[in-house]
């Protein structure tokens, strides 16, 4: 399902009007959830999140915070709710054992680093991980929700759409009042160039604002002058496309599909028959790769995405930050 076009129209009135009451009520909703204390874990707890709904780059955001602590010799583990997937109490991710359609896309990207919990109740999830053998709990969203205790919140904001018109859903893309998240959050992360005015428009109510772009990995070079036909389900496919375009690399054609899309056997099918037809390189990305069985997985080419930090310092930093929290 995609999002309206009015979410993303500032200049849109009617309809984010008629949609107030409703807004309001989501908003009121969301503070009041707030009100509640979760439970403190004996490590340090990251969280990763968003304002809007759709992806901003988070599970792009914990890999590289992960690979991160994992050099510091940390023991981090990873909890995501497992957006997507069949298994909704508190699980650990078994890479032989689990799909995409078990765990969800972003779990399988994460257990591939480090151990990965899913589970909507993230207090649990946390005592599962901390009886596990981790010394640092880094959250893959989970910003609005209250059960677990955050020491540091990142919030992340993708540059090319901001926080769209603004409004509070259903009125617009956003799952709580703009100001009252910004006020939790520790730091924000804005991915890209600023193209909405985001940090002008909400400059009263902004915390350190650190900045990064998106990367395309080193497999794309083995791309370069050959024929290739890309396609995405993500937040924002364009994202993808544009990486492989700014990389040297122009697909003879882009197919955009929803976020967290399954595949099915008709569109395997379909693929293969356009790339056979342009006699081209089947190109995706890591999470589209692993929602397709392992046999077609052979007709693909993943192309991953890491982060290019403006301040090398800042990631770093703020792991300082969160892990020196708890040495006090």
């Amino acid at each position: 399902m995609r999002p309206p076009r009015f979410w993303s129209d500032p200049q849109a009135r009617l309809l984010p009007l008629l949609l107030a009451p409703c807004a309001a009520l989501v908003a009121a909703c969301a503070a009041n959830r707030q009100k509640k204390t979760g439970w403190k874990a004996s490590v340090p707890v990251l969280c990763c999140g968003n304002l809007t709904t759709g992806g901003t780059g988070k599970t792009t955001v914990v890999l590289d915070l992960v690979a991160r602590l994992k050099a510091r010799q940390v023991a981090v583990h990873a909890l995501t709710r497992g957006y997507g997937g069949r298994i909704k109490t508190t699980t650990q991710v078994d890479l032989a054992r689990h799909s995409a359609r078990d765990v969800g896309d972003e779990a399988l990207l994460l257990a591939q680093q480090c151990p990965t919990w899913v589970g909507g109740d993230r207090a649990t999830s946390a005592r599962e991980a901390v009886a596990a053998g981790a010394s640092c709990l880094i959250m893959d969203d989970g910003f609005q929700n209250p059960g677990l205790y955050k020491d540091l919140s990142l919030l992340i904001v993708d540059g090319a759409v901001g926080l769209g018109n603004g409004h509070v859903l259903p009125a617009g893309p956003l799952r709580e009042a703009p100001a009252a998240a910004l006020a939790r959050a520790s730091a924000v992360l804005l991915i890209g160039a600023d193209q909405t005015g985001f940090l002008t428009q909400y400059a009263e109510h902004l915390p350190d604002v650190l900045r990064a772009d998106l990367q395309t990995g080193q497999d794309v070079l083995g791309l370069k002058g050959k024929r290739c036909l890309a396609f995405a389900g993500l937040g924002r496919p364009s994202k993808f496309f544009e990486g492989l375009r700014r990389a040297g690399v122009e697909p003879v054609q882009c197919l955009a599909f929803p976020d967290h899309y399954f595949y099915k056997e008709r569109d395997m099918t379909h693929l293969a028959t356009l790339a056979r037809q342009a006699d081209a390189q089947l190109v995706t990305t890591p999470k589209d790769t692993v929602r397709f069985p392992l046999a077609f997985r052979k007709e693909l080419m993943t192309v991953g995405v890491g982060l290019n930090w403006s301040d090398p310092q800042a990631p770093e930093a703020l792991l300082d930050q969160l892990l020196g929290q708890r040495a006090l």
